[in-house]
Formats: structure tokens, sequence, C-alpha cells
């Protein structure tokens, strides 16, 4: 009797946004669990694994869970019961593939840390015929502790994989006319919006330690290069770069966004408006350590008006750079 072979997908192409990542709750074993896996990753951490394994677990995911969770209380969206960067990078994924409907593509997303996995969603993509994969991390900006960590985890994920799809990632975008102009548009409203002039915008990208940037890494040059190009279509307003969310006793990339919203005042900049173009969506970095501490601080300094730019979430301009970017590598 002839064996009938087991039906198998086909033919499909499919697109993995990708962004950082969140914890499932805003309780302290669920934050815990995803500051390990974030602080466990060699790339984010490059110290000896050994020493900084026993630093993690004794001191680390001791305390500060609870300061984390403290942080997500502020700006869980709880009508929802997520953060809003799993909320809009859900919507990007949804309103991308209505922009690109086409039978055999198929869009996705998944986290680089805490869930949905890259993993489980590379796995989903392959049972339903997807011979072809495009990674797009969510990050313009190429560092080797976002963009390459998430090549590593595709990777890993691969090489477990009998049957592998190909493979094609976009690995920056930091100057890309469509993302220039949708941060520029951006901040335009949100300067129609409010009813002062801003003496200084601040853009404010994530931190990384100088010494990975002394090692070779290019993060440095393509935020200073987002932040060039924004200017020339601005033309009016100075906008100064600067980094937030550094960790540990190191030196990071300077200046740094917290010391400057202290300082501003003090050099007559009292009225500041702030974007944060390295993230594609908002988080816990832009509306508690920007919004929340960093405008506190800055009045506390002596400023008199703060306020910041949204990421560019799901707007449309904004799914209009995803649209262009899948469409030009599939």
């Amino acid at each position: 009797m002839k064996q009938e072979h087991p039906p198998i997908k086909f033919g499909k192409t499919g697109v993995l946004l990708i962004n950082l990542g969140t914890p499932d709750s805003t309780n302290w074993l669920d934050i815990r669990k995803y500051l390990k896996e974030f602080l466990s990753d060699r790339r984010v951490i490059e110290v000896n694994p050994i020493i900084w394994q026993i630093i993690l677990n004794l001191f680390i995911l001791t305390f500060r869970p609870s300061k984390t969770a403290k942080a997500y209380k502020e700006i869980w969206m709880k009508d929802k019961n997520m953060s809003p960067l799993l909320y809009y990078t859900q919507k990007q994924m949804e309103k991308t593939s209505n922009y690109l409907k086409n039978e055999n593509l198929i869009i996705d997303f998944a986290m680089r840390y805490g869930n949905p996995s890259i993993k489980s969603k590379i796995k989903k993509l392959h049972s339903e015929g997807c011979e072809n994969l495009v990674i797009l991390p969510l990050y313009p900006q190429y560092a080797a502790a976002t963009t390459a960590t998430v090549c590593d985890e595709v990777y890993r994920t691969l090489m477990n994989m009998r049957w592998q799809p190909s493979l094609q990632i976009i690995p920056h975008y930091e100057s890309n006319p469509l993302y220039i102009e949708a941060l520029v548009k951006s901040i335009n409203k949100k300067i129609s919006e409010i009813d002062w002039k801003p003496d200084l915008i601040l853009a404010s990208y994530h931190g990384i330690p100088k010494k990975y940037f002394d090692k070779g890494d290019p993060y440095h040059c393509y935020c200073h290069k987002t932040t060039r190009l924004i200017t020339e279509k601005l033309n009016s307003i100075e906008i100064k770069t600067t980094f937030q969310s550094r960790f540990g006793p190191q030196e990071w990339l300077q200046p740094y966004t917290d010391k400057t919203l202290e300082e501003l005042p003090k050099l007559g900049k009292k009225n500041v408006l702030t974007i944060c173009p390295g993230f594609s969506s908002d988080c816990v970095e832009t509306l508690e350590e920007i919004l929340i501490q960093g405008k506190e601080s800055f009045i506390e300094s002596g400023g008199e008006n703060f306020d910041m730019v949204p990421c560019l979430n799901d707007s449309d301009d904004h799914i209009l750079l995803l649209k262009n970017l899948i469409e030009k590598n599939i």
C-alpha cells in the first residue's frame, strides 16, 4: 500500500516585526522573569558571565523588580491589560498587514524578550508555509545590543530547524527619508498643539556603555545622523542629542538626558520639547522615564514648559515607512 505524504504548506513569505519586549504584567514575578531574560543577554551586558550571574541573581533581581514594577504601573494600559509597547507593536502589525494585503504574505510580530517569543513566531510562520522570512527589528539605529541580539535569537531558532526558510534581515533605517519625514511631521504636529514655543528640542536616544562604542559599535553615529537630518528639515529650532536609561556604574554615551534636563533651565532653556527617535513605540522609557521623571526634574530645576512628542507608534506615516521597508525586501 502506497504511503500518503503528509500535507505541507508552502509558497508563502513571512514578515516578522520585532520589538524589544515587555513583561506579561506588572507583578513582581513577571517583572523579574522579564529582567532576568533581558539582563542575561551577553550582548546587552558584556561582563564576565560567571561574575555577572552572581551579581544579577544575588543583587539586581532581588531589588530591581520592585522599582521596575512601579515604573510599569505608571504607564500600564489597565483597560487593555497590556503595556503600551505591546499594544502599539500589535497595532503596527495589524495596520501594515492591511496595507500589504497579499495571500502569499503573512505579517506577524514578536518580542526579543518576553512574549510572544521570536522562536514561537518563526515556528508558527513556518507551519503556515513561509519558505521566505523577512525580519524587521523595530530599531531605527543599529546597535549590537538591539538589532544584533534579534539576529542572534533568529539564528538560534533556525539552527534547530530541519527545513529552514530563506532569510532577509532589515538592519537599520536611521536615515530613511520616510522615517525622517515622519519624525519631522510628528514634531510639527506637537508644536501646533502646544501654546508655547520650544527654546530647544531634546532628541533623547537609549544609551549604551561607552566601551561598546569604543569597540566599534556604530550606534552613536547613527543617532547623530538621525538628529542631523531632522535638524536640516526643521531649520529654525535647535536640536540637541542626549542619551537616556543608563544602568550600572560605568560610563555610558554622553551627554546624559537626565543631567541635561537638570542643567537646561540654568542655561536659559526653560521651554523644552523632547522626542525619542530611537523608540518605534511609546514604552516605559519614554512615558515614565521622560514624560514623568524627566518632566519632574526639569520643572524642579527651574524649567517652565515641558512636553514630549509621541513615538511614531501606529501613525499613518509610520505604517507607510514599515510598508516601504518590507516592500523593498520581499
